[in-house]
């Protein structure tokens, strides 16, 4: 008996398992409210189908695929658990309560939408989440521009576009952290290489927003909300003094100096088990309990306590294991061929960087819209275009960047989406009212084009670094 030889799939086949995917994410998610995990391994287990039973793959070739594709992001889920120890540590030593608190007193009546940006972009930063930022801070401030009779939409539009400038360009952030794994580039490397696009883009939003708000200027503010955050907190730590804010400056100091992403977080959730210790009185026990499982707060204010009751390793598990469901399938997808035929079907119309990068983000936007999950708008495109950027001499952080910049920011556009929908339910606004005035997410993927387009900052791999990263990936 002949034994069966393996093939490449077709694009019919190639698209059985992404319209499947849709399919199982659309009636798990928005009929059952039910997470992506199941379906991702469900659409893994058509995938596997095809590729056994169509195309004459073995399945432990396919396993050890999947086994290879979570293999490669190993680093990213490291770092993941790791953010959610420092975060906890962070928060107990009142190093994140300082940075919110300071945070808070740039209020001012005259720049209120300037301000709002500028506050929930440091919260973000200091916390690496923009929908804890948006759930508090954000609410507080929506309350408060609606005193001033600015409309809500541009408000949340404020609230929202500070809130993912400082989740995309902080540490801590998990898309952050799954972009450069899923392109193939380090944290610290995608950082900067964003920071080229998304600064001037906040310089642009700010303009934008300082104008609108002059119109407001002269109304009279209400701070009773920031207040009662901002007593709270200082009741509940025995100081948040500015010294507080030592644990991100080394962070920052260490990524200056280059110190690889794992060791420079280590050291920074080290600081705060010191902070802890010697500025808020805090025991072992409690630092190590909110390090495992992450901070709770009992303070009784329902804003404040949603705030601060976060990080911890156990928490991060969900997201940890989202990514290995989603690597799953993308190892399936990738052995069988059907990423390449899908990639390549895509990209055969697209000429030099501009047009490769320009498919990346239509990709990325329609993941975002079929698929509902921020999450996997930057898997499904990263592995789906990490070897054709390599094979066009394209650096894998353009790659990365480009999944931020259309990954990342388009989801709360769509009302659908997972982050659509929590902004509707935290904010009480439909993302049709709110989107026009997310100025961030609407001008940051088009600043980025146009740089492109302009061929500045294009990054490529020379032939020597090229020759390495194929042996790396093979």
């Amino acid at each position: 008996m002949k034994q069966k030889i393996s093939r490449k799939a077709s694009l019919l086949e190639a698209m059985i398992p992404i319209i499947c995917l849709a399919l199982f994410l659309g009636i798990g998610i928005f009929m059952f409210e039910a997470s992506p995990h199941v379906p991702l391994i469900g659409a893994a287990a058509i995938a596997g189908a095809i590729g056994v039973y169509r195309l004459g793959f073995k399945w432990t070739e396919l396993e050890i695929s999947m086994f290879d594709s979570i293999k490669m992001a190993m680093q990213a889920i490291l770092i993941i658990m790791i953010i959610g120890i420092l975060i906890g540590t962070w928060v107990i030593s009142g190093v994140v309560p300082s940075m919110i608190y300071w945070g808070l007193k740039v209020i001012s009546p005259n720049i209120f939408l300037v301000a709002s940006v500028i506050v929930c972009a440091i919260v973000s930063l200091a916390t690496g989440s923009s929908w804890s930022t948006m759930g508090t801070v954000g609410v507080a401030l929506l309350g408060i521009g609606q005193s001033l009779g600015i409309p809500v939409g541009i408000v949340a539009g404020s609230i929202i576009s500070g809130a993912y400038f400082g989740d995309k360009l902080s540490a801590l952030s998990e898309t952050t952290n799954l972009a450069p794994a899923m392109a193939g580039t380090d944290l610290f490397t995608h950082i900067k290489y964003m920071s080229y696009s998304i600064v001037p883009s906040l310089v642009i939003v700010l303009i934008i927003f300082g104008i609108m708000g002059t119109k407001y200027s002269g109304q009279e503010l209400d701070i009773s909300q920031i207040q009662l955050i901002s007593n709270t907190l200082e009741s509940s730590f025995n100081t948040l003094s500015p010294f507080l804010l030592i644990g991100p400056v080394i962070v920052i100091v260490l990524v200056m100096l280059k110190v690889p992403a794992i060791p420079g977080l280590i050291c920074g959730a080290l600081v705060g088990v010191i902070i802890a210790i010697f500025f808020q009185g805090q025991d072992i026990g409690a630092i190590l309990e909110a390090a495992t499982n992450g901070y709770v707060s009992t303070t009784g204010i329902e804003s404040v306590d949603m705030l601060l009751s976060k990080g911890g390793l156990m928490n991060m598990m969900s997201t940890v294991s989202l990514t290995i469901c989603a690597l799953g399938l993308g190892g399936i997808l990738e052995k069988t061929g059907m990423l390449e035929v899908i990639a390549s079907s895509i990209l055969r119309a697209a000429k030099g960087v501009f047009g490769t990068v320009f498919c990346t983000m239509l990709t990325c936007t329609f993941t975002n819209i079929i698929a509902g999950e921020q999450y996997l708008s930057i898997v499904i495109p990263g592995r789906m275009y990490s070897e054709e950027y390599k094979k066009r001499g394209i650096h894998p952080k353009m790659l990365s960047r480009a999944l931020e910049d259309s990954g990342t920011l388009t989801s709360p556009l769509i009302p659908w989406n997972t982050c659509g929908a929590y902004i509707a339910g935290t904010l009480g606004i439909s993302a049709f009212i709110y989107a026009p005035y997310a100025l961030l997410n609407l001008i940051n993927p088009i600043v980025s084009l146009v740089m492109i387009a302009l061929k500045f900052k294009i990054a490529r791999i020379d032939y020597d670094e090229n020759l390495k990263l194929c042996k790396k990936a093979n």
